[in-house]
């Protein structure tokens, strides 16, 4: 027996190294491209995030699936890029098909645990679009986009069932007992813990620095902003120390998560993913902050700044903060100017577990996080929203709006896409006119079953057309 128990005692750490990663999925909403300090941002504090990078690889040129909320999930999520997706509306409930394929679904079949926290967006309860079809083992925050506007709402839902949150009557934006976040965050860490003898995939798709913004006041992030006067007198003063608040606040939860990984011996064997969902949004701007308050779309180094911004197909609508961290897997401090965009996720995290990856529009950028193989890299790469398409080749970038004639840009050259140059360089710009209409299909949505639950969740948040259904609908 002694005999047996040292061969065991030898073989362990052996069995331990040759165990499937887990995979950390962590997207945070509308964070923008040089909000962090290691961007070289002079307000917001991110410590967390910047070790992050120095621990792991940082992406120069990681674009979004959309420049929405929404969209940029369909894509994330199926590996498909916005001309097939299923979902292709920012409305909060639209629905993917329900046959469909996730990066959960494909995990699952290789033995993870899958959970979801956060807000998930591409299909609101009564639809074919709910997490627990697709994939995840249990999924826990907000199902429709536009309830994840509020960080007091009277409940959150797991697996398509109301969970209450205790003190929240629903009618404030600012006021409440419990903040869904925190909640949020302590079912990502259980999570984690309880799945850590067996491979897990944990998707954290957080709504913060995402508004609108409620916070408690004893935060302790909170705590560091809320005596600084930024815009005197406005409201956005207070929404825009909020909004610092939440980066901060992100950044501790971050670092507790990583400190949970080292505390269950699963640091060097858990690739762990941290990005935006799309290109920043220009929050709290005013004359003496014409780009927005914090800037998300501004080279503070360099005063360059990304066209546009959310909802944009420019890029600042599209160019997203991408970190991988993989300790002795992934290079610690490298930088790459590979050119990812979402589908490229799905066959990257089959590669990385040994998945049959579905059918895809990305390709794996598995060695260039590992500096093995060479590296594929895509032919061109295609996005559409609400009228808007865009199509990206080597530098060239073409670009139309809904009513406007196509634009062409040499982003190596003008990275602010200031100089249409279509009418000198009219051969490039029909090749790639002729790639987006190749890579356009009609949208096959998926079904809303039960109208009446999708409503009830998008009508939670108390916008003003929201606040009287609320009231009404309080206990008596």
């Amino acid at each position: 027996m002694k005999r047996f128990l040292l061969v065991l005692l030898f073989a362990l750490p052996f069995v331990r190294s040759e165990a499937k990663p887990n995979i950390i999925y962590l997207m945070l909403d509308e964070w923008g491209y040089f909000e962090s300090g290691h961007m070289g941002h002079a307000d917001l504090l991110t410590p967390n995030i910047d070790r992050f990078a120095k621990e792991g690889m940082r992406f120069t040129n990681a674009y979004a699936g959309a420049p929405v909320c929404g969209p940029t999930r369909a894509v994330l999520l199926t590996g498909l890029h916005s001309g097939h997706t299923s979902m292709r509306a920012n409305d909060g409930f639209s629905p993917i098909r329900e046959e469909e394929p996730t990066l959960a679904s494909m995990l699952k079949e290789q033995g993870y645990a899958t959970g979801g926290f956060g807000k998930w967006g591409i299909g609101g309860r009564g639809t074919s679009g709910v997490p627990e079809k697709h994939g995840f083992d249990t999924f826990f925050g907000y199902y429709d986009q536009v309830h994840a506007h509020t960080f007091y709402p009277r409940y959150l839902i797991r697996n398509s069932e109301e969970i209450l949150l205790p003190g929240n009557n629903g009618i404030s934006f600012y006021e409440g007992e419990t903040h869904a976040q925190d909640e949020i965050f302590n079912e990502s860490m259980k999570f984690i813990r309880r799945n850590s003898d067996s491979p897990f995939f944990c998707y954290l798709p957080w709504t913060p620095p995402h508004g609108l913004w409620g916070i408690d006041a004893d935060d302790p992030s909170w705590k560091l902003f809320k005596d600084k006067s930024w815009t005197e007198g406005q409201q956005t003063e207070n929404d825009a120390k909020v909004y610092a608040a939440y980066m901060h606040m992100v950044d501790r939860q971050i670092g507790k998560i990583l400190a949970l990984l080292k505390e269950l011996d699963l640091d060097e064997n858990t690739a762990f993913f941290l990005c935006g969902d799309n290109g920043g949004q220009d929050y709290f701007k005013n004359a003496e902050h014409p780009h927005g308050f914090f800037a998300p779309n501004l080279n503070p180094k360099t005063g360059e700044r990304f066209r546009a911004g959310k909802g944009s197909l420019y890029e600042g609508g599209l160019k997203v903060p991408y970190l991988v961290r993989w300790p002795g897997k992934v290079e610690a401090g490298s930088v790459s100017n590979h050119m990812l965009y979402y589908p490229d996720v799905m066959p990257t995290l089959a590669a990385i577990t040994g998945a049959d990856v579905p059918k895809t529009d990305g390709l794996s950028f598995l060695p260039t996080l590992t500096g093995g193989s060479t590296q594929e890299k895509h032919d061109y790469l295609y996005w559409e929203y609400a009228g808007q398409t865009a199509v990206r080749s080597d530098q060239w970038k073409a670009y139309k709006s809904k009513k406007g004639d196509w634009e062409l840009y040499n982003i190596a050259k003008d990275l602010e896409e200031k100089n249409n140059v279509a009418k000198a360089n009219a051969s490039v710009l029909e090749g790639l006119v002729e790639l987006a209409e190749e890579a356009h299909e009609p949208i096959r949505p998926g079904r809303v079953y039960d109208r009446e639950l999708t409503n009830k969740d998008h009508r939670q948040a108390p916008h003003g057309r929201n606040v009287e259904y609320l009231r009404q609908s309080l206990p008596r």
